[in-house]
């Protein structure tokens, strides 16, 4: 019997032992203490983040969820990037049976299959981040991510999308960047299909976990860079290497968080318990995106106070991303999975974002309305 079988059997003897004892409480009250004394089931989730990022408090969001609502019959035991596999490995580690459960997003294993990147920071097509969620749990895509993780790749995982990302800044920058011309030959750090948009407009770019970033950037293996968030670069110290920090950008416009469970052991668990585990994802994006909205904000205004020049991506950068990314797509589409991932898309786009887009009154007029001029950056 292999490790791996190991932790399945022995994982089951916890849930039908759990009923057994509950049973045997029901008539006779010796077994009261056997049934107190019992162990919850602990579960090993590990991040892509270091132990200091936001990202890993929204982690702790939803172990805090899971545990409640099982009545503690699971804990959480949560480990920042590192802890038993690296920040990119993570899909591989649970897929394995190392780790039961991962916290990332779907660009770190693009690696394995470029398809992995429509699942997180592919071509935008005009839908915003809440609208690609409600793609992936409404629209087909969550039966596209299981085929392409289980039937294509054959590895042996289960996976949810969580929280939908804020667009992601273009990033930051030692000098001004107003052009095309303006980003040629910059070492830039971005990951998954984002790193082949921004290559083929000039960029060299190297894929990097977020606790790397600023050390390559003080190194000078990279001289420009992005990562997520005001929050999480702040903190990562992007200020103290650059003073140019670029918001809104098509190049990770609609993006997730991702959560990968080991198939053996998730398929393994009671009903109550897959479902527990299942829509608690469902129940930290709302928690998480609140946290997101309001640390954000907080930061890019500290950082705006401490002297860092917080601008929009230019006009022209924005229109050659989309330039690029028609490129992008039309080489992506040989790929046959990935051909149907960009049809599923589109078909939803074409029709969910119609909606949004005729329903939404301009919020931006609504805003210049009562805080005049704070766009004007």
């Amino acid at each position: 019997m292999t490790s791996t079988d190991s932790k399945t059997v022995s994982r089951r003897r916890f849930l039908k032992g759990t009923a057994v004892i509950g049973g045997a409480a029901a008539g006779s009250t010796l077994a009261a203490p056997a049934v107190l004394a019992q162990a919850p089931l602990v579960v090993r989730m590990q991040s892509s983040w270091p132990a200091s990022d936001v990202w890993q408090e929204m982690a702790q969001h939803y172990c805090d969820r899971v545990e409640a609502m099982s009545g503690g019959r699971i804990s959480m035991e949560l480990l920042p990037a590192g802890s038993v596999v690296g920040a990119f490995q993570v899909m591989d580690g649970v897929s394995d049976g190392v780790i039961d459960v991962a916290h990332s997003v779907s660009a770190y294993w693009y690696g394995k299959h470029k398809g992995a990147s429509m699942f997180g920071t592919g071509p935008v097509f005009g839908g915003n981040p809440h609208t690609m969620l409600a793609w992936f749990n409404a629209g087909g895509g969550k039966e596209l991510y299981r085929e392409l993780t289980q039937d294509v790749l054959g590895l042996d995982v289960v996976g949810f999308m969580g929280m939908p990302m804020p667009a992601q800044p273009f990033g930051w920058f030692k000098g001004e960047v107003n052009t095309v011309d303006d980003i040629q030959g910059f070492k830039y750090r971005t990951v998954g299909l984002a790193a082949d948009l921004l290559q083929s407009m000039g960029m060299s770019v190297s894929q990097l976990p977020g606790g790397e970033i600023v050390p390559a950037m003080e190194r000078g293996v990279i001289d420009a860079f992005e990562f997520n968030n005001p929050t999480s670069d702040r903190r990562f110290g992007a200020q103290d290497v650059a003073q140019n920090y670029y918001l809104g950008s098509y190049h990770q416009a609609s993006e997730c968080f991702e959560f990968i469970f080991n198939r053996p052991f998730y398929e393994d668990l009671d009903e109550d318990l897959r479902a527990i585990l299942e829509y608690a994802v469902e129940a930290s994006a709302t928690a998480n995106f609140a946290t997101a909205l309001d640390n954000y904000s907080r930061d890019l205004q500290e950082l705006a106070a401490g002297g860092v020049n917080v601008r929009r991506t230019s006009p022209e950068i924005l229109e050659a991303q989309i330039g690029a990314w028609d490129t992008i797509i039309a080489d992506l589409e040989g790929d046959e999975f990935i051909s149907k991932v960009i049809a599923s898309q589109r078909e939803w786009v074409d029709r969910v974002t119609y909606y949004e887009l005729m329903n939404a009154p301009s919020y931006e007029a609504a805003y210049e309305h009562y805080f005049p001029g704070k766009l004007a950056l």
